[in-house]
């Protein structure tokens, strides 16, 4: 077992004004630009550095090689960006009641279920670009300070400091979980030389003995409480995953074709989740409600016209194609379905031909 690294803080002393009158100011001009909660943290994550160790040990990344190649950065913030003192979390909402049920699209085997943080615009560059306008209010007030903002973008262990930042705990899925607002949420960090006030961290899980999402993952990849197989899971294999799809899981899949929800969907504390979602997490191109037959007939002209501006688009239109192929072969067997995957055969990728041939055998041995 790996042994967890004691994090040795330099000491640093800011030189920029600190203290809660400035949190208080911080807080309201990011409410002002559409986040949910502010909370800061140290950069002491010599646990989390232990728990990820032992994760990469046992290959659970998968292909995901820069989980490891970003060596100890990702939970030494200071060797991310030199001089950190403080790491300033930030939460917004994305869930909202616009989209079309997660389980009435699940439950029909014609149409793609999308995640629904995949719905609207790409999180990536909308809470960056907030962050961005965050520091530079920050740096009006203080003058200039070092920052830099993240979303899910570089090496950053976003889950603990949240947990550390008083948003919530890590739940048995190992998704944060807040307990006025579930999970339906994305986060943001900055980090900064600013000496701020901590808040109070969530230290213990507040998931008893329920073991909904364990028992409702379609691919078994919540292997045991607090562990996850990213090998298994569907949001790793329908988004990170670059080759072919394991024969063994692709029946398993579904009609999911960009991520899976399905630990969430069932997780109590969702009950509480609050929709009041950013404008821009709406559904475009119907992608809360689309059929699959539909996406499965889009060029790869059309592809990049109608992913624009979306997470979708980063995985490219071979990777989309295989996706859509696989729930094809999980669904239905029609006419229009052999036929649209018939002509698919002469695909240029062969990673596209590959899935088609399996979804048509799908078909006929059903």
């Amino acid at each position: 077992m790996t042994r967890p690294v004691s994090v040795q803080v330099p000491a640093q002393q800011s030189h920029h004004p600190g203290g809660r009158e400035l949190l208080t100011r911080i807080r309201e001009w990011a409410a002002e630009l559409g986040f949910q909660q502010i909370g800061v943290s140290g950069i002491d994550l010599h646990e989390a550095e232990a728990h990820l160790n032992i994760w990469l040990a046992r290959g659970w990344h998968g292909t995901m090689a820069y989980m490891a190649r970003h060596g100890a950065r990702r939970s030494r913030p200071a060797e991310l960006l030199p001089g950190t003192l403080s790491v300033i979390s930030a939460r917004m909402n994305y869930q909202t009641d616009r989209s079309r049920s997660s389980a009435e699209v699940l439950a029909d085997p014609e149409r793609a279920f999308v995640a629904r943080y995949a719905l609207g615009r790409d999180y990536h560059r909308l809470i960056r670009g907030r962050l961005r306008q965050l520091a530079a209010r920050i740096e009006a007030e203080t003058g200039a300070f070092v920052w830099r903002p993240f979303t899910d973008s570089a090496p950053v262990l976003e889950k603990p400091l949240a947990s550390q930042a008083g948003f919530g705990w890590i739940g048995k899925h190992t998704n944060l979980i807040h307990p006025r607002t579930g999970s339906w949420f994305l986060l943001g960090e900055l980090y900064t030389d600013l000496d701020l006030p901590r808040d109070t961290p969530f230290a213990d899980s507040h998931c008893g003995t329920c073991s909904r999402c364990i028992s409702a993952c379609p691919t078994g990849a919540i292997v045991a409480p607090y562990q996850l197989d990213a090998r298994r899971c569907i949001s790793y294999l329908t988004i990170e995953l670059h080759g072919s799809i394991p024969l063994e899981l692709r029946p398993l899949i579904g009609n999911r074709v960009f991520g899976c929800d399905d630990c969430q969907l069932v997780c109590p504390w969702n009950r509480f989740a609050q929709m009041r979602a950013e404008m821009d997490f709406q559904p475009r191109n119907g992608f809360d409600n689309a059929l699959l037959l539909e996406l499965f007939a889009w060029t790869e002209a059309e592809f990049s016209r109608r992913t624009e501006g979306s997470p979708i688009r980063r995985i490219g239109f071979a990777r989309w194609s295989r996706n859509l192929a696989v729930a094809l072969g999980n669904g239905p067997d029609t006419p229009l379905v052999r036929t649209a995957l018939t002509r698919r055969l002469l695909d240029p990728s062969q990673l596209v031909v590959e899935h088609v041939q399996w979804a048509l055998q799908q078909l006929t041995q059903r």
